[in-house]
């Protein structure tokens, strides 16, 4: 498995290029968006891990046009800030994972085996329908009422998780493993936000409610809305 590092800190650099070759990876390192995207399109990673804030093209930019040439390609993003709006834009960038620096080798590590050996949230039907609300796998439509609504990329993969569960309660710790690949860390409230953000597009101007809280609980997408909160 082939890892790209983009870094612009040398010594930053080195010691991940370093515990991933140790751990058996091969690693090709950029210390520039510029340089780290033509040496996307040269090696062809299996992985990348880039810094947010980098000389040439930012880690947000460049992460959007890797998406653009590879949508499947795991992204992770390194970043010294850790509040949640930083977050949020690491992921609607289409970041697939997020660690602050500084980190242990080790978490990185654990984060790229899960990435790697991640399986499609989805593997059945191709079209998912609550009330008349439908969702194609396939051609990454979403309507409601026929009427179409544009979602990022990581709020369709929410709502393609909600929707294959639905009717189920769903707590903000599955919501992070299984659409971030991520623990939910309670300091932060970045899944609240998308919620919301799914709320706004999906259930706001339309009479029946979807997307309801259950207090204490989590968050679950039915089609009617007894014992919610």
């Amino acid at each position: 498995m082939d890892i790209l590092v983009i870094e612009d800190d040398s010594r930053m650099a080195e010691l991940i290029s370093l515990g991933l070759k140790e751990n058996g990876y091969g690693v090709t390192v950029a210390y520039d968006g510029v340089e780290g995207f033509t040496q996307f399109a040269l090696c062809r990673p299996d992985l990348v891990i880039t810094d947010i804030l980098l000389p040439g093209i930012n880690g947000l930019d460049l992460c959007k046009r890797l998406k653009e040439k590879d949508e499947s390609i795991p992204v992770i993003m390194l970043t010294a800030l850790g509040t949640t709006n930083e977050k949020v834009e690491g992921f609607d960038a289409g970041a697939d994972d997020y660690m602050v620096k500084p980190f242990e080798m080790r978490e990185l590590l654990a984060r790229i085996r899960v990435l790697l050996k991640r399986n499609p949230i989805i593997r059945s039907n191709d079209v998912l329908k609550v009330a008349d609300l439908e969702l194609n796998l396939k051609t990454k439509v979403v309507k409601r009422a026929n009427r179409e609504i544009n979602l990022t990329p990581k709020e369709f993969n929410l709502l393609a998780f909600m929707m294959t569960n639905s009717g189920r309660v769903l707590s903000k710790s599955e919501i992070a493993e299984k659409v971030w690949d991520t623990r939910f860390d309670t300091g932060t409230n970045f899944i609240e936000v998308y919620i919301s953000y799914l709320r706004h597009k999906i259930d706001k101007d339309f009479p029946q409610k979807l997307i309801f809280t259950k207090s204490g609980m989590g968050f679950i997408l039915k089609e009617d809305h007894e014992n919610t909160d």
